[in-house]
């Protein structure tokens, strides 16, 4: 699988990043997924996506400042690229016209 394609996961951690802005790091991305989707995650799959989007060049990093609650350790802060957020429409789009191909009879589902 090459640069263009992005798996479920990949594709959840890179909205994340977008959705969260300057909150996105490793913990809060993994905190956000489990309140709003009641799904668990593993914190170490969230930090292995994070730094394969960003060899892909889909979101860059930077550390920010220090904290008490983290005893002094920086965060590593994740930003959507221009690439990223290129990927993230045509898989929106990519998306829509996928359900658009679903017959809407028996399944209760409308626009």
């Amino acid at each position: 699988m090459g640069k263009d394609y992005l798996g479920e996961f990949e594709e959840l951690i890179l909205t994340m990043v977008a959705a969260l802005q300057e909150d996105a790091y490793g913990a809060a991305i993994s905190d956000e997924i489990e309140t709003k989707f009641k799904r668990e995650v593993n914190l170490s799959a969230v930090h292995v996506t994070l730094y394969r989007l960003e060899d892909k060049g889909y979101i860059k990093s930077r550390m920010g400042g220090g904290t008490k609650e983290r005893g002094g350790r920086r965060k590593r802060i994740f930003t959507v690229t221009s690439a990223g957020l290129a990927m993230l429409r045509a898989m929106k789009e990519t998306r829509l016209e996928l359900w658009k191909m679903v017959p809407q009879l028996g399944l209760g589902l409308k626009d």
